[in-house]
């Protein structure tokens, strides 16, 4: 007897719906996308339970004759291929035919089209890929389409979605990507019968950013625009030293599709290398066009990775096209560029060799404690030698030479601190007489609004202006006022998703990297000693709160052997 069948087509369908179809946000994203193939301007999308229950886009694109909205639901039809040599200059968003087919199979659709002033509208009715009806309606021109009750019939699947809110803040993440790529086209999002925000059509991608960030992101960006043969590289970087402790503001489109680009994000951070300080990153949106041949987009289902043919030019010119507009808007001539192309050193931006250590005498009378419980025994702590680059304190101990990495030393001793507060739930609490009004982006707006009551336990409060702006009312007294609102607003770009316990683990690291001592800046002989006995205090004196290395070591018996001393 045979083992081996040929799986029914329902079963093979939703086994390939779920590459496809993996949570509401990558419905919005496959319809977004057809919206846009189909000449839309305007583009509404609804919500109801963050998409579980329904999930409702209306365009106004060219829409569907009454043949094409019955056969657009079967697998690989497309409007967008007719041969194999199409795929290899791919000009849509969409191109599978595998979306509505896939979506439809999990879920109970409802589509609205018509296609012309001339035409009746057609409905279509489907349940779990079945067609249930087809009628006539008074419809105007465009497609609207209803997503119900999505995986339904997979309540394994179903179980693993997150929670409404958690859902909402993933798909106004894509929709914001979307209108960014988009900016001629409106876009709006909403969740039962709150407005989520309302973008209208703009001329360009710098009034695009204004209307999703405000004015506060415009004024620290600077314009990139470079090209080479065929390929350009448009868009916008934070200017220096502004940065960010993720990645997560770095969005990379290429011809406009957005994508997880790791070729552009590669060149990005290293450009910004010595402009930032360690464990910083620039803020960034990018548009890269290039010829259709030359970048392959049928890579993976869900059409959000791609393959460059050649990869080298692609990096050549997006480090040397940004660091042209850093160097430029810092100042500095830009020959250096020509010569690292040559591969010549740069001489504009290497400083001189520094001497090896900033040596400073120690404080005289000055006390040793001892260890805590991370070095047993009576043993003293390292003795500072001194400071190197304004990055490292250098010390030394029986064991050999100490490189201590300054901030992220700070942040654990930081750390310890904040924890030990939040612990007491003793937070000190500022009210500032005049507070900082800003504008939140919709997902930090929906990420406020989901960890509130860890935010104002941790003494931060935000008062309703109006629209999306928020006045901070309150904020822990450890910071200065300009400092709680960088933190406040890193928060709510990092704090998500994880469990209550790491949540707020996550939120305390981020508070100690933002209030640490930073890369690059000089300290006292008096300063480094408390640092360097403060963080031999703490429980792990070898890591920062993220997980990074405090201390290299080189023990005597490694010196001795590389010196050749016996």
């Amino acid at each position: 007897m045979a083992r081996i069948i040929q799986l029914p087509s329902d079963v093979a369908q939703k086994i390939a719906a779920g590459e496809v179809v993996e949570r509401p946000a990558s419905v919005v994203k496959e319809l977004i996308e057809n919206s846009l193939d189909a000449g839309a301007s305007n583009i509404t999308v609804e919500l109801a339970e963050g998409g579980k229950r329904l999930i409702r886009i209306t365009d106004d694109g060219c829409g569907m004759s009454r043949e094409d909205a019955r056969i657009c639901f079967q697998r690989h039809s497309t409007s967008k291929l007719r041969s194999a040599d199409d795929l290899d200059r791919i000009a849509t968003l969409g191109f599978r035919g595998e979306a509505l087919p896939s979506i439809s199979s999990v879920s109970r659709v409802t589509l609205k089209s018509t296609a012309g002033a001339e035409e009746e509208g057609t409905c279509v009715k489907r349940e779990a890929d079945r067609e249930l009806e087809v009628t006539t309606i008074a419809f105007p021109v465009g497609t609207q389409i209803e997503v119900e009750d999505l995986f339904f019939n997979l309540p394994a699947r179903r179980k693993f979605l997150r929670s409404e809110r958690a859902e909402l803040s993933r798909i106004s993440r894509i929709v914001t990507q979307v209108a960014l790529a988009y900016p001629e086209v409106g876009f709006s999002l909403r969740s039962g019968s709150r407005s989520l925000f309302r973008y209208p059509a703009v001329t360009g991608l710098k009034e695009r950013l204004y209307q999703v960030y405000g004015r506060s992101l415009l004024d620290r960006l600077i314009a990139v625009d470079c090209s080479e043969g065929e390929w350009r590289l448009s868009g916008f970087v934070s200017r220096p030293p502004q940065g960010r402790a993720n990645k997560s503001r770095q969005l990379v489109f290429v011809n406009r599709r957005p994508v997880r680009e790791q070729v552009v994000l590669a060149a990005l951070n290293q450009a910004f290398q010595g402009f930032l300080e360690r464990n910083q990153y620039p803020e960034a949106f990018l548009f890269l066009e290039c010829p259709y041949e030359e970048v392959d987009v049928n890579v993976h289902p869900a059409k959000n990775e791609i393959r460059y043919h050649d990869s080298q030019p692609v990096f050549r010119l997006v480090r040397m096209g940004l660091e042209k507009a850093l160097l430029k808007e810092l100042g500095v001539k830009t020959v250096s560029l020509e010569h690292r192309a040559a591969g010549m050193p740069d001489q504009v931006r290497e400083p001189s060799p520094p001497s090896l250590f900033k040596q400073r005498p120690p404080l005289p009378g000055q006390s040793a404690p001892l260890f805590a419980e991370a070095v047993s025994g009576e043993t003293a702590p390292p003795r500072v030698l001194g400071q190197y680059l304004d990055l490292y304190i250098v010390a030394v101990d029986e064991s050999g030479i100490l490189v201590i990495d300054q901030h992220n030393a700070h942040e654990r001793v930081l750390f310890e601190k904040y924890q030990e507060i939040d612990h007491s739930r003793d937070w000190p609490r500022r009210l500032p007489l005049l507070p900082q009004v800003m504008d939140l982006s919709p997902t930090q707006e929906l990420q406020w609004e989901n960890h509130r009551e860890l935010l104002e336990n941790s003494g931060f409060r935000l008062e309703p202006m109006g629209g999306r702006s928020y006045a901070l009312r309150e904020f822990p007294d450890i910071f200065k006022e300009a400092v709680a609102l960088e933190v406040l607003l890193s928060l709510l770009e990092e704090v998500d998703r994880e469990k209550v316990t790491e949540r707020k683990h996550k939120m305390l690291a981020t508070m100690a990297c933002k209030t640490a001592i930073k890369a690059g800046e000089p300290l006292s002989a008096e300063k480094m000693n408390v640092l360097v006995e403060n963080l031999f205090r703490t429980s792990n004196p070898s890591l920062c709160p993220h997980g990074r290395p405090v201390i290299l070591r080189v023990d005597r018996h490694t010196i001795e052997k590389e010196i050749g001393r016996r």
